[in-house]
């Protein structure tokens, strides 16, 4: 763990401010979940909560039959982190953080498909992989992450029934959160 040298108190409510840098650096928005850890030495330690992080070994399992379906290699994310990989190595991706374009398309609510005009969409910065289509995943009102089938190749171009793919798996993926 990581000293700060920032030093906070607690108020009458119990509140503690998180100073803006640790946000900004966390990307941690206002309204995003933390859950609290303690330990026996007395340390108090917030992370950020991913609900869709629960659904790891349930997404990783999704993401394997949608690679095998959709014949293209498959990454399920929730907002700041790649959960999921099939298809392609792991090691890539896996647990990397996303990239500021892809949180900007799962604030977007849109889904969004790789054409000739359009700018590439890179899942995390400095991996030679973008996405061909990315749906973001939609549960209980709130974004929570994405899921994307992904390609090296600047010509693939994804058809209907992959476009329908993902959007089926972002759509299922919510409910199942939801549940």
């Amino acid at each position: 763990m990581k000293a700060t040298g920032i030093v906070r108190r607690i108020d009458d409510l119990g509140r503690v401010v998180i100073p803006k840098e640790i946000r900004r650096t966390m990307r941690i928005r206002e309204g995003d979940p933390l859950e609290i850890y303690t330990n026996n030495d007395g340390e108090v330690i917030f992370k950020k909560y991913s609900p869709i992080g629960e659904l790891s070994s349930f997404a990783a399992q999704y993401a394997d039959v949608l690679h095998k379906t959709g014949g293209l290699p498959t990454v399920v994310c929730d907002r700041d982190h790649v959960i999921a990989v099939s298809g392609a190595p792991k090691k890539e991706l896996l647990e990397r953080r996303v990239s500021h374009s892809l949180e900007d398309i799962m604030e977007s609510r849109k889904n969004v498909v790789q054409d000739k005009e359009g700018p590439e969409i890179r899942p995390v910065e400095g991996i030679d992989r973008h996405a061909v289509v990315c749906s973001p995943i939609i549960s209980s009102g709130d974004v929570c992450g994405s899921v994307m089938f992904v390609s090296s190749d600047e010509d693939t171009h994804p058809t209907e029934a992959q476009v329908k793919l993902i959007q089926a798996a972002a759509s299922f993926l919510g409910k199942q959160m939801e549940q």
